[in-house]
Protein backbone atom coordinates (compact mmCIF):
# COMPACT_ATOMS: atom_id res chain seq x y z
CA UNK A 1 0.00 0.00 0.00
CA UNK A 2 2.84 2.33 0.74
CA UNK A 3 4.18 1.74 -2.76
CA UNK A 4 0.82 2.68 -4.20
CA UNK A 5 0.66 5.80 -2.09
CA UNK A 6 4.20 6.80 -3.10
CA UNK A 7 3.36 6.32 -6.76
CA UNK A 8 0.24 8.47 -6.43
CA UNK A 9 2.18 11.20 -4.60
CA UNK A 10 4.87 11.10 -7.27
CA UNK A 11 2.25 11.36 -10.01
CA UNK A 12 0.54 14.28 -8.22
CA UNK A 13 3.82 16.10 -7.71
CA UNK A 14 4.76 15.60 -11.37
CA UNK A 15 1.40 16.92 -12.53
CA UNK A 16 1.68 19.94 -10.22
CA UNK A 17 5.26 20.53 -11.37
CA UNK A 18 4.24 20.46 -15.05
CA UNK A 19 1.31 22.79 -14.40
CA UNK A 20 3.53 25.20 -12.48
CA UNK A 21 6.18 25.11 -15.22
CA UNK A 22 3.51 25.79 -17.81
CA UNK A 23 2.14 28.78 -15.87
CA UNK A 24 5.61 30.22 -15.25
CA UNK A 25 6.55 29.78 -18.89
CA UNK A 26 3.41 31.60 -20.03
CA UNK A 27 4.09 34.42 -17.57
CA UNK A 28 7.71 34.70 -18.67
CA UNK A 29 6.85 35.15 -22.32
CA UNK A 30 6.19 38.73 -23.30
CA UNK A 31 3.74 39.57 -25.98
CA UNK A 32 6.00 41.62 -28.28
CA UNK A 33 3.99 43.18 -31.07
CA UNK A 34 5.61 43.58 -34.46
CA UNK A 35 7.38 46.90 -34.97
CA UNK A 36 5.21 49.76 -36.14
CA UNK A 37 6.25 51.63 -39.30
CA UNK A 38 5.15 55.19 -38.73
CA UNK A 39 6.35 58.68 -39.58
CA UNK A 40 9.50 58.28 -37.49
CA UNK A 41 10.78 55.53 -39.76
CA UNK A 42 10.60 57.87 -42.75
CA UNK A 43 13.35 60.01 -41.20
CA UNK A 44 15.42 57.11 -39.88
CA UNK A 45 14.23 57.00 -36.26
CA UNK A 46 13.38 53.80 -34.39
CA UNK A 47 10.59 54.16 -31.84
CA UNK A 48 9.80 51.65 -29.09
CA UNK A 49 6.83 52.00 -26.71
CA UNK A 50 7.92 51.92 -23.06
CA UNK A 51 4.51 52.27 -21.44
CA UNK A 52 2.64 49.57 -23.36
CA UNK A 53 1.14 51.98 -25.90
CA UNK A 54 -0.89 50.31 -28.63
CA UNK A 55 0.21 50.37 -32.27
CA UNK A 56 -2.60 52.78 -33.07
CA UNK A 57 -1.56 55.10 -30.24
CA UNK A 58 2.07 54.95 -31.41
CA UNK A 59 1.09 55.90 -34.96
CA UNK A 60 -0.99 58.80 -33.66
CA UNK A 61 1.82 60.02 -31.40
CA UNK A 62 4.38 59.74 -34.21
CA UNK A 63 2.16 61.76 -36.57
CA UNK A 64 1.57 64.47 -33.98
CA UNK A 65 5.27 64.68 -33.07
CA UNK A 66 6.20 64.75 -36.77
CA UNK A 67 3.88 67.71 -37.33
CA UNK A 68 5.17 69.45 -34.19
CA UNK A 69 8.76 69.00 -35.36
CA UNK A 70 7.88 70.50 -38.77
CA UNK A 71 6.33 73.51 -37.02
CA UNK A 72 9.20 73.98 -34.56
CA UNK A 73 12.05 73.59 -37.04
CA UNK A 74 10.42 75.00 -40.16
CA UNK A 75 11.81 71.99 -42.04
CA UNK A 76 9.71 69.49 -43.97
CA UNK A 77 11.57 66.24 -44.73
CA UNK A 78 8.88 65.34 -47.28
CA UNK A 79 9.68 68.36 -49.43
CA UNK A 80 12.12 67.50 -52.16
CA UNK A 81 14.79 70.01 -52.93
CA UNK A 82 16.14 70.48 -56.39
CA UNK A 83 19.50 72.12 -56.77
CA UNK A 84 19.87 74.63 -59.55
CA UNK A 85 22.50 73.52 -61.97
CA UNK A 86 24.57 76.16 -63.69
CA UNK A 87 24.46 75.31 -67.37
CA UNK A 88 26.84 76.98 -69.76
CA UNK A 89 25.54 76.97 -73.28
CA UNK A 90 27.74 76.30 -76.27
CA UNK A 91 26.66 79.55 -77.90
CA UNK A 92 28.33 81.57 -75.13
CA UNK A 93 31.55 79.57 -75.60
CA UNK A 94 31.43 80.15 -79.33
CA UNK A 95 30.68 83.82 -78.78
CA UNK A 96 33.83 84.28 -76.64
CA UNK A 97 36.01 82.49 -79.19
CA UNK A 98 34.52 84.46 -82.09
CA UNK A 99 34.98 87.73 -80.26
CA UNK A 100 38.62 86.90 -79.55
CA UNK A 101 39.15 85.78 -83.15
CA UNK A 102 37.82 89.13 -84.41
CA UNK A 103 40.14 90.98 -82.04
CA UNK A 104 43.10 88.87 -83.12
CA UNK A 105 42.36 89.46 -86.81
CA UNK A 106 42.00 93.21 -86.27
CA UNK A 107 45.21 93.48 -84.29
CA UNK A 108 47.15 91.34 -86.81
CA UNK A 109 45.77 93.29 -89.75
CA UNK A 110 46.56 96.61 -88.12
CA UNK A 111 50.09 95.49 -87.29
CA UNK A 112 50.73 94.42 -90.87
CA UNK A 113 50.44 90.68 -90.21
CA UNK A 114 48.14 88.04 -91.61
CA UNK A 115 44.61 88.58 -90.24
CA UNK A 116 43.84 84.81 -90.55
CA UNK A 117 46.75 83.87 -88.29
CA UNK A 118 45.68 86.58 -85.84
CA UNK A 119 42.11 85.29 -85.89
CA UNK A 120 43.31 81.74 -85.21
CA UNK A 121 45.44 82.85 -82.27
CA UNK A 122 42.65 85.02 -80.94
CA UNK A 123 40.19 82.13 -81.17
CA UNK A 124 42.54 79.85 -79.23
CA UNK A 125 43.04 82.46 -76.52
CA UNK A 126 39.29 83.11 -76.36
CA UNK A 127 38.54 79.37 -76.09
CA UNK A 128 41.09 78.99 -73.28
CA UNK A 129 39.54 81.89 -71.39
CA UNK A 130 36.06 80.41 -71.86
CA UNK A 131 37.23 77.04 -70.50
CA UNK A 132 38.79 78.71 -67.45
CA UNK A 133 35.65 80.71 -66.80
CA UNK A 134 33.48 77.61 -67.21
CA UNK A 135 35.67 75.67 -64.77
CA UNK A 136 35.43 78.47 -62.21
CA UNK A 137 31.63 78.51 -62.57
CA UNK A 138 31.47 74.73 -62.12
CA UNK A 139 33.63 74.93 -58.99
CA UNK A 140 31.41 77.68 -57.59
CA UNK A 141 28.28 75.64 -58.34
CA UNK A 142 29.82 72.62 -56.57
CA UNK A 143 30.66 74.71 -53.50
CA UNK A 144 27.10 76.02 -53.45
CA UNK A 145 25.70 72.48 -53.74
CA UNK A 146 27.90 71.30 -50.85
CA UNK A 147 26.79 74.22 -48.69
CA UNK A 148 23.15 73.44 -49.47
CA UNK A 149 23.66 69.76 -48.60
CA UNK A 150 25.30 70.68 -45.31
CA UNK A 151 22.41 73.01 -44.44
CA UNK A 152 19.86 70.31 -45.30
CA UNK A 153 21.69 67.83 -43.06
CA UNK A 154 21.62 70.34 -40.19
CA UNK A 155 17.91 70.90 -40.76
CA UNK A 156 17.28 67.13 -40.74
CA UNK A 157 19.30 66.68 -37.54
CA UNK A 158 17.31 69.45 -35.84
CA UNK A 159 14.07 67.88 -37.06
CA UNK A 160 15.06 64.46 -35.66
CA UNK A 161 16.02 65.98 -32.30
CA UNK A 162 12.69 67.78 -32.07
CA UNK A 163 10.70 64.67 -32.98
CA UNK A 164 12.73 62.50 -30.59
CA UNK A 165 12.15 64.89 -27.69
CA UNK A 166 8.41 64.90 -28.36
CA UNK A 167 8.19 61.10 -28.54
CA UNK A 168 10.40 60.71 -25.46
CA UNK A 169 8.03 62.96 -23.50
CA UNK A 170 5.15 60.69 -24.55
CA UNK A 171 6.84 57.58 -23.15
CA UNK A 172 8.76 56.12 -26.10
CA UNK A 173 12.36 55.12 -26.45
CA UNK A 174 13.78 56.67 -29.63
CA UNK A 175 17.02 55.69 -31.34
Amino acid sequence: MSDLRTAMNLRTHCALGLALASVLSAMGQQNNPPPVKGMASTVGLYVYPQKHQSATQQLTDEQECYNDAKTQTGFNPDATTTGTQSQTQNSSKDHGAAKSAARGAAISGAAGGDPAVGAERGAMIGAARSRRKEQQQEEQAQKQANATKTQEQQNMDNFKRSMSACLDARGYSVR
